[in-house]
């Protein structure tokens, strides 16, 4: 039965893109324009820095730095103190992928890369200053509090989650594996970085270019469905954004909307998050719960402020 269906749904999408051939071709073309001059440029370089430091194992130098301070606030091994760094500075998969990666290669445990994917995998701030701030919101004034807020908000989830984790220990601890540490590199390396930091944009872009579609099919409805339009933009967070950017909301109710929406990611974000965890065996469903938690908690933090100012 739930095969039947799925075959029902894809049957029914492929007739709806060939009675709206105009729909599709342009919901494609602006997901490649955001691939190409967004997301590429912006990712690739930490996608190749980060699987070199992975495979080298120099990320070792980033845990040093890091490592102690993250351990006592989050309760993370110094190896998975790695993932936090990449997950709220490098933007979305990255968190979800590192977390991912640790766990595969054995330098975490996977409760731990489980734990780290509560919490570690977020917009990064070139995003939210760039896009959320200057973009959608148009003023400087909430560039502090915006930036806070939506780093504030996963950290706050993670006090909860760490419970169901840590199981009453104070830290995860590192994983002992025979030749860790990799001092020497070759071309071959970077080679094999490069290829696998393009399988990950290839798939990312194609989530990307998949939920454009989807919005710009929804759009192109001859009838307008309540409540359809409201939802839209939590197909894709930049979309998104630009969805609430037109409505010409009232700041008290834009503001929160823009936190919710940039702190949970969009449903793409969490179908690239599920491509990338899914070998590590990682469940979508509770990661999901808690994006949701931390977008509460992001909204709820955004009204206050404007309440408070």
């Amino acid at each position: 039965m739930s095969r039947n269906l799925k075959g029902l749904g894809i049957v029914l999408l492929f007739l709806i893109m060939l009675v709206s051939p105009k729909a599709v071709f342009a919901g494609a073309s602006e997901g490649l324009l955001l691939w190409f001059q967004i997301i590429l440029p912006t990712l690739f370089p930490f996608l190749l820095v980060t699987n070199l430091l992975l495979v080298t194992g120099n990320m070792h130098l980033i845990n040093a730095a890091f490592g102690t301070f993250l351990t006592h606030v989050f309760g993370v091994s110094p190896n998975g103190s790695f993932a936090v760094v990449t997950g709220f500075l490098c933007g979305y998969p990255m968190g979800a992928k590192t977390a991912a990666d640790l766990t595969e290669a054995g330098y975490i445990s996977p409760e731990e890369g489980r734990y780290l994917l509560s919490f570690c995998n977020n917009s990064s701030p070139v995003f939210i200053l760039n896009y959320v701030v200057w973009k959608t919101l148009e003023t400087d004034a909430l560039l502090i509090p915006t930036l806070l807020i939506l780093i504030l908000s996963p950290v706050l989830v993670s006090f909860i989650t760490r419970k169901s984790f840590l199981h009453k220990k104070e830290a995860f601890h590192n994983l002992k594996k025979n030749g860790l540490t990799k001092s020497a590199w070759s071309f071959q390396e970077i080679d094999r970085c490069i290829m696998d930091s393009f399988e990950t944009l290839v798939k990312v872009g194609g989530y990307i270019i998949l939920f454009s579609v989807f919005l710009s099919l929804f759009e192109a409805l001859p009838v307008i469905i309540p409540g359809v339009s409201a939802l839209l933009p939590l197909l894709e967070v930049t979309n998104g954004l630009g969805l609430l950017r037109e409505m010409q909301l009232p700041l008290q109710l834009l503001y929160p909307a823009v936190l919710g929406l940039t702190s949970f990611g969009g449903f793409c974000a969490a179908a690239q998050t599920q491509c990338m965890v899914h070998k590590a065996g990682f469940p979508i469903l509770p990661y999901l719960t808690q994006k949701l938690a931390a977008a509460l908690t992001a909204s709820l933090m955004g009204s206050l402020y404007l309440y408070l100012r």
